[in-house]
C-alpha cells in the first residue's frame, strides 16, 4: 500500500460507508429506494409470467419459479414448521426469500452494483414483519400471557433458575431476534460489498499509474472477478439464511411449549 500512496500523488483512497451514501436522484428518492422498487416490480413481473399460463411441460419462467417455490416449501417450510402447518406459510417464505435474494444479488448485477440491503433500514423492515408475524402467531395460538408464559418460564426447570432465564428468553424473544436478522443481513452485505470495491478501486488506480504498477493492477482485478463470485454465493446464502430463521421462529411460535 505504501508503494502505491507514493507512486499516486494523491494516493489511493480506500472506499468506505462514504460510498454507501447516495445523493437523491430526483425528489427524496435515493439509489437503493430505487433498487428495491425495481426488485419488487421484477419479482411481481416474474412470478406473474411464470404462473400466467401453467403448462404441463413448463417453460423456463414457470420452471425457475416452481423450482423456487418447492425449494422454499420442502427445504424450509416443511422441514421446520411442519408438513401441515407449514404450507400456510410458504406464500410468505418465499416472498421474503426472493426478495431477499433480488435485492442481495443487485450487488454484483451490472449497472446498479450496489446490494440495497446494506442499508440497515431495509433488512430492518424485513425483520420487524417477520418478528410481528411469529409474535402474533404466538400469541393468537396461546393467549397473551400463556405466550410470554410458556416463553419466559418453560416447564421442569427449577424456580431459583428463572430469576436469570426469564428475562434472557424476554429479551431473546422479543428484542435481540430481530436486531440479530437485521445486523447479520446488513454487515454480510456491507462487508461483502466493501471488499469488492477495495479490489476494483485499487485495480483501476494501479492501472491508471503505469508501468509496473499497472501490470500489477491485474492480481486486483483477479481477486475482484473472483470475490464476485463468491460473493453472489455469500447473497443468496444470506437470504436462505434470513428466511429460515424466520420459519423457525414462527415453527416455535406454532409450538405449545415454545
Amino acid at each position: 500500500m505504501s508503494v502505491v500512496l507514493a507512486a499516486g500523488g494523491n494516493g489511493f483512497v480506500a472506499p468506505g460507508p462514504a460510498d454507501f451514501e447516495f445523493p437523491p436522484v430526483f425528489g427524496f428518492v435515493t439509489k437503493p429506494m430505487l433498487i428495491v422498487v425495481l426488485g419488487a416490480i421484477v419479482i411481481a413481473a416474474f412470478f406473474y409470467a411464470a404462473a400466467r399460463n401453467p403448462r404441463l411441460v413448463p417453460g423456463k419462467a414457470q420452471f425457475i419459479g416452481e423450482e423456487i417455490y418447492g425449494f422454499v416449501r420442502n427445504g424450509i417450510a416443511r422441514d421446520t414448521i411442519g408438513a401441515k402447518e407449514g404450507m400456510k406459510y410458504v406464500p410468505y417464505l418465499v416472498t421474503l426469500f426472493v426478495f431477499i435474494s433480488v435485492l442481495n444479488l443487485t450487488g454484483i448485477i451490472p449497472p446498479i452494483l450496489f446490494p440495497a440491503n446494506s442499508r440497515i433500514a431495509f433488512p430492518l423492515v424485513l425483520a420487524l414483519i417477520s418478528w410481528a408475524i411469529f409474535n402474533y402467531i404466538g400469541i393468537r395460538r396461546q393467549g397473551f400471557v400463556g405466550y410470554f408464559k410458556n416463553m419466559m418460564f418453560p416447564p421442569g426447570i427449577p424456580w431459583p433458575v428463572y430469576i436469570l432465564l426469564s428475562p434472557i428468553e424476554f429479551l431473546s424473544t422479543v428484542i435481540i431476534r430481530p436486531v440479530t436478522l437485521t445486523l447479520r443481513l446488513t454487515l454480510n452485505m456491507f462487508a461483502g460489498h466493501l471488499v469488492l470495491m477495495l479490489c476494483m478501486f485499487g485495480g483501476a488506480f494501479l492501472l491508471g499509474q503505469g508501468g509496473l504498477l499497472a501490470v500489477a493492477s491485474i492480481i486486483p482485478f483477479l481477486f475482484a472477478i473472483v470475490l464476485t463470485f463468491f460473493e453472489g454465493f455469500v447473497q443468496l446464502l444470506q437470504a436462505y439464511v434470513f428466511t429460515l430463521l424466520s420459519a423457525l421462529y414462527i415453527a416455535g411460535a406454532e409450538s405449545e411449549e415454545h
